[in-house]
């Protein structure tokens, strides 16, 4: 019998072979899990001897991410904004480079969210969160994608807040909100094949490509959006770090007010921001 110490140190290899970025995160997240234990607590079970159950699920879980299953599909969940999310291959893992989104929508009052693609949940359950008077309303193509953001809504306690619901873009939208927020699929068709095996494989390709430039949904966003904002409303949409020129001037085109770009920690075009005209 090994120590969860050996059984982690041959884990890191097996990840790094397979070219998995970090593997010694990787590895100690899903000791944690396997060992059913806060992943702060790995290094006090380490010098510990490995039960045969907690071993025999440790491999499987590392041969699934040998195969690039991302860990949070492994584990169920993912942190963001300080939140747990559950998640699955029906939705978009959250990111970091979201929360540029969020720190920019929270910088000013809003009392009514609209979340086209909402995914996850992830924008507008924080954003409620984070507001406890606002309201929103969560749209997705996907029925699957809809019924996640549902349970995330619940886990969070935002639930009596949130309406969820299937619409295409704007096509089942009523009503004028304060706020809109987006994180539209934005890779082009052709940079499908140069992505990581975690998004290309594990992902709801939909939620990554439009099948064509990567610029379908800013252009729906911007044609039709005004229509679902209140007076005085505002946009945000995260986009992908080379697309920000053309987007702005997509906005610009369809007569919104200052449409802006925000970066994110690394300094990269993030958030495209724009508002209603007056």
């Amino acid at each position: 019998m090994s120590t969860a110490a050996q059984a982690m140190v041959a884990a890191i290899a097996k990840l790094r072979l397979a070219g998995v970025d970090d593997p010694a995160r990787d590895a100690r997240i899903l000791l944690a899990h396997a060992a059913q234990v806060d992943a702060s607590r790995v290094t006090l079970i380490a010098p510990d001897d490995i039960a045969s159950e907690i071993a025999a699920r440790y491999e499987q879980l590392i041969a699934l991410r040998t195969d690039r299953v991302p860990v949070s599909h492994l584990i169920g969940e993912r942190e963001f904004y300080g939140r747990r999310f559950k998640v699955s291959r029906d939705v978009l893992d959250p990111r970091p480079e979201t929360e540029t989104l969020i720190e920019a929508a929270l910088a000013e009052p809003f009392a009514s969210i609209l979340d086209i693609g909402t995914g996850s949940g992830c924008i507008l359950v924080t954003l409620l969160a984070e507001r406890e008077n606002a309201v929103g309303v969560g749209t997705d193509l996907s029925e699957a994608a809809c019924l996640q953001a549902a349970a995330n809504a619940v886990l969070n306690n935002v639930d009596t807040r949130a309406d969820i619901y299937q619409s295409d873009w704007f096509g089942a939208v009523r009503g004028r909100y304060d706020l809109i927020v987006s994180n539209p699929p934005y890779l082009a068709a052709a940079e499908m094949a140069d992505v990581s095996p975690e998004l290309r494989d594990h992902e709801p390709r939909m939620a990554l490509t439009d099948e064509a430039d990567g610029l379908t949904g800013y252009r729906m966003l911007a044609n039709l959006g005004q229509r679902f904002l209140e007076p005085q409303g505002r946009l945000f949409a995260e986009i992908g770090w080379q697309q920000g020129p053309e987007v702005v001037v997509l906005f610009q085109q369809a007569g919104w007010l200052n449409p802006r770009l925000l970066v994110d920690l690394d300094g990269r075009d993030r958030v495209i921001c724009a508002d209603k005209p007056i």
